[in-house]
């Protein structure tokens, strides 16, 4: 059994000792660097404003494309991954799910509108840095990163109600290429970075 004098083991306390003010020092300047680096990097930002003319240059969507459904059409309630196909020739979107069977399909004339929306949310690697134990986990709420959506407001013609149906999608460039491909493609009128069918007068007779 090593024996220390009392001289030693104050030397060695006191070494300990400055290797444990060595870390906290670092795990202090760790907690300073991302207090002010994260809020900066990753606020609630507005949308995004393009000051190019909405619509000019917009790369027309693909006919197939991922897409997560999020709910709002009658009957399907469970989200899930799949795929959009724009189907031309019987004019309407139609949605397949993972293993290519169609679940459901809606028809141009029934759109009513169809815009962009867009949340800000924590991300994973977030929600990691939040769950570890360590003073200043808490700032990991502040990595944000930002989902769209499509939002399609339709009159469902066979059921007489109306709805609105969200998907989530990739990217912004995907979101915007699909929102003026089928606001076209239904006939709509744009508004901003929005399409929606203007209502029909009535003619007096």
């Amino acid at each position: 059994m090593t024996t220390f004098t009392a001289a030693e083991a104050s030397i060695l306390l006191f070494k300990t000792r400055k290797v444990e003010v060595i870390r906290m020092r670092e795990l202090l300047l760790l907690i300073v660097c991302l207090t002010f680096a994260l809020p900066t990097a990753s606020q609630i930002r507005p949308v995004e404003k393009d000051e190019r003319p909405t619509g000019v240059n917009v790369t027309p969507a693909p006919e197939r494309f991922p897409a997560k459904y999020e709910g709002g059409m009658f009957g399907y309630g469970k989200r899930e991954d799949g795929t959009i196909r724009i189907d031309d020739i019987n004019e309407r979107i139609v949605f397949y799910a993972k293993d290519g069977k169609e679940k459901f399909s809606l028809s141009f004339d029934d759109m009513q509108m169809i815009y962009p929306e867009s949340r800000s949310v924590t991300s994973n690697t977030g929600n990691i840095v939040r769950n570890i134990p360590l003073p200043g986990s808490m700032l990991g709420g502040l990595i944000k990163e930002k989902w769209r959506y499509i939002i399609i407001n339709f009159n469902d013609a066979d059921a007489d109600v109306r709805g609105a149906v969200s998907f989530k999608l990739s990217s912004k460039e995907l979101l915007e290429s699909v929102i003026h491909t089928v606001g076209k493609k239904a006939g709509m009128t744009q508004r901003g970075d929005a399409y929606y069918r203007p209502r029909q007068q009535k003619s007096d007779t």
